[in-house]
């Protein structure tokens, strides 16, 4: 018998679907690497990237890859099993990125800059090594205006996370088809398919981490101006380079009446 599909994960997976259509995400014959931390987000995703792989007229594959980072208590025998049991074509690495952040990581610093930076380089040599043409990140529009406000308030920068990156040696290209998908969706979809979550103890111990002081800011916004999140999401689409401050930029779109006259500032 089929299983019923719900409003709730047809709501979603069309959004996915418009990610992937409208920022060209996966080509006929890609390879993608699936990374799948145990967390809701990985588990929609490769979820998601298992239909469209089923009904899409472009062929390719999925790998899971999941990195054990050897933390304390760490149980990956959930996730393998549900690998297993769908029959994901996966791999299991096992690296101990733990010690090194904990003994890098100074006193009072959120481990996960260190955390993430590990991880990413682990992640692009094993898509190199398994031949993948794309690695899949389970980033959503949370994430994205998270990371956003994280880099305006912190790092006076105006970005956000692009649902297709390349990187800096251009040997692997990152794509987040979750873009347009938000966590309270995300969160219900693990409940109703029941993934095995898999905790994370490192970075659940400290407190007042600057994302989660962004997360809360995010959450009173919502709570004050309903659907907030989704404009926010939209003004990142909806970019207006002509009232923004940034004169490379006006040299580089070479806008009209701008680029042309730009004058150093005043000393």
């Amino acid at each position: 018998m089929a299983r019923q599909i719900s409003k709730l994960e047809r709501s979603l997976y069309r959004r996915f679907a418009q990610a992937v259509r409208e920022f060209d995400l996966i080509q006929d014959g890609d390879r993608i690497m699936v990374a799948v931390s145990g967390g809701k987000d990985s588990y929609a995703l490769l979820h998601f990237l298992d239909i469209m792989r089923r009904r899409a007229p472009v062929r390719f594959d999925l790998i899971a890859v999941h990195l054990d980072q050897a933390q304390p208590g760490y149980d990956g025998r959930p996730l393998e099993g549900y690998l297993q049991e769908h029959g994901y074509d996966y791999r299991l690495l096992h690296r101990d990125t733990y010690s090194i952040v904990v003994e890098k990581t100074l006193p009072g610093q959120a481990y996960c800059f260190m955390c993430s930076r590990l991880r990413r380089g682990i992640l692009y040599q094993a898509a190199l090594e398994l031949g993948c043409t794309k690695i899949a990140l389970g980033h959503h529009r949370d994430d994205a205006l998270e990371t956003l406000m994280l880099n305006l308030i912190f790092s006076g920068q105006l970005k956000a996370m692009p649902p297709k990156l390349v990187s800096d040696d251009r040997r692997n290209t990152v794509i987040r088809p979750l873009i347009y998908c938000g966590t309270p969706e995300l969160k219900q979809l693990a409940v109703e398919h029941g993934f095995p979550i898999l905790p994370c103890n490192l970075c659940g111990t400290q407190e007042n981490l600057q994302r989660v002081a962004m997360r809360t800011m995010l959450d009173q916004i919502e709570a004050a101006n309903p659907g907030a999140r989704n404009r926010m999401l939209a003004a990142l689409i909806n970019v207006r380079p002509s009232h923004l401050l940034d004169r490379k930029l006006w040299d580089a779109l070479q806008l009209p009446g701008l680029a042309s006259t730009l004058q150093s500032p005043p000393p």
